[in-house]
């Protein structure tokens, strides 16, 4: 940066963009199917020491794009900098370009204000890819781990995950090359179709042989409320000790989401957005009034997504557990987060969607560094794990937690030749990955989504 002393840490000399694809299972969630592909994008840092850094984000033309653009904002920052360098790009993606609140210093950050809005709402997203990697980057140069450099550095020795279970489809019900097994026990039921409480709690007997969780998730919006309520009495009588929760999307009228968890509170941990918005109340009103009802604990990762929202929500009572994503959050956000949570009494999580192996040592961090009582954390990885990855040794998860690493910066390195392959599957399957409307309607023709809709209940 011009005119700024340089403060002998490293500097960034090349970024690059990569869009990459795995696979995936016919999962289904209130949006309908997965496809059988999902996207990421990948950005990798190269300094002058000769570190490379990583961050894995969502995939999507708008978040490529504008890290592309964004590279002449990077390239050429030092890493001991990294928070000016952040705040750089925030203020060039920012809606409305930025431009009010901050000058133009460049040519480059000119052109990333060209943007279009719909991809300026991606902020986080693209602020998160080079917050990653500048960490990973950082910890390598001072012979931390990333957790060191986030809050007040690492809390904790072990993150503790959930088993994230689906209603799955039954692939062979289309023509969509979804695989058939890749391997044995919970690689091959992964997939296979699961729609009663038995086959939900058979899935959930296969993570913990294969991962020993303690906690599960199930992704709902799919059956009625009651079917899917079998289904998390199913897994607690199979295993009574365990913490399981039940995600609807934000599904379920209140009056209904009253009526399936009131007095089921042996059988929920929390519930996570049981009800939305509905009848001119915002969906932070509808989750209040359902606490009050019914004594559960609630999380949310659509009601209280950035500071504003947590903020009413906390007024209205709204939310006991707010999963914050660092995708969405930025790593050192969804930290600032876990310290506002314990300062105040409450649980911090951490949402998930697909990922590869990058994004789950970004959770392993981001959650390493939460103070306070923490939640089991979301992770799609075991949806992945055994067949897609892009470092050479993933973290494993081992007796349902991940320990933190105790290498520099995240902890993982690239593994190029599996990053090749999934950016020349992206080349390949870019135009069919993640549309859940097209592959539900193979089985519901003519399948539209509502958001007060289970997905597949009463379809043929």
């Amino acid at each position: 940066m011009t005119g700024v002393a340089n403060t002998g840490t490293p500097t960034v000399v090349a970024m690059r963009v990569i869009p990459v694809a795995g696979c995936d299972s016919m999962l289904l969630n209130l949006c309908g199917a997965h496809a059988p592909y999902f996207t990421r994008t990948l950005v990798l840092l190269e300094d002058n020491a000769g570190h490379i850094g990583m961050g894995e984000v969502p995939g999507g033309a708008g978040i490529f794009s504008v890290l592309e653009q964004s590279i002449p904002l990077v390239v050429g920052s030092e890493i001991g900098r990294y928070n000016g360098t952040l705040n750089t790009v925030r203020h060039a993606v920012a809606p409305g370009g930025g431009a009010q609140r901050h000058q133009v210093t460049s040519a480059a950050e000119a052109e990333v204000l060209k943007q279009p809005h719909e991809i300026n709402l991606r902020l986080e997203n693209v602020v998160t890819a080079v917050e990653a990697a500048l960490l990973d980057l950082l910890g390598q140069h001072l012979g931390v781990p990333v957790c060191e450099l986030l809050g007040n550095g690492r809390q904790r020795d072990s993150v503790p995950m959930l088993a994230y279970l689906f209603y799955i489809g039954d692939r062979r019900r289309t023509d969509l090359p979804y695989l058939a097994s890749t391997g044995d026990g919970w690689y091959q039921r992964r997939h296979q179709e699961a729609l009663t409480p038995d086959a939900i709690a058979d899935l959930a007997a296969a993570t913990v042989d294969q991962y020993g969780f303690r906690d599960f998730k199930l992704k709902g919006g799919v059956m009625r409320g009651a079917e899917e309520m079998a289904a998390v009495a199913a897994i607690k009588a199979r295993f009574p000790e365990a913490r399981v929760t039940l995600d609807p999307n934000g599904a379920w009228p209140l009056a209904e989401a009253i009526a399936v968890c009131k007095g089921n509170a042996h059988l929920l941990a929390y519930a996570e957005d049981p009800c939305g918005p509905e009848h001119g109340y915002s969906g932070r009103e509808t989750m209040a009034e359902f606490k009050r009802a019914t004594g559960i604990r609630t999380a949310t990762n659509m009601v209280a997504t950035d500071w504003r929202q947590m903020a009413h929500s906390h007024l209205l009572g709204a939310v006991d557990i707010p999963l914050a994503d660092p995708h969405f959050w930025t790593m050192q956000g969804s930290v600032r987060l876990a310290q506002l949570c314990a300062d105040w009494g409450m649980t911090w999580g951490s949402h998930s969607n697909n990922h590869f192996d990058v994004s789950l040592a970004m959770f392993t961090h981001a959650a390493a560094a939460a103070p306070g009582e923490i939640t089991a954390i979301d992770t799609h990885w075991i949806w992945q794990e055994g067949r897609e990855r892009l470092t050479r040794e993933p973290l494993r998860i081992t007796g349902g937690e991940v320990a933190v690493p105790r290498a520099p910066g995240l902890g993982v390195t690239p593994d190029f030749d599996r990053i090749g392959a999934a950016h020349a599957l992206y080349k390949k399957v870019a135009g069919t990955a993640r549309d859940d409307a097209v592959a539900m309607r193979y089985l519901a023709p003519g399948w539209t989504y509502h958001p007060k809709r289970p997905s597949l209940a009463g379809r043929p």
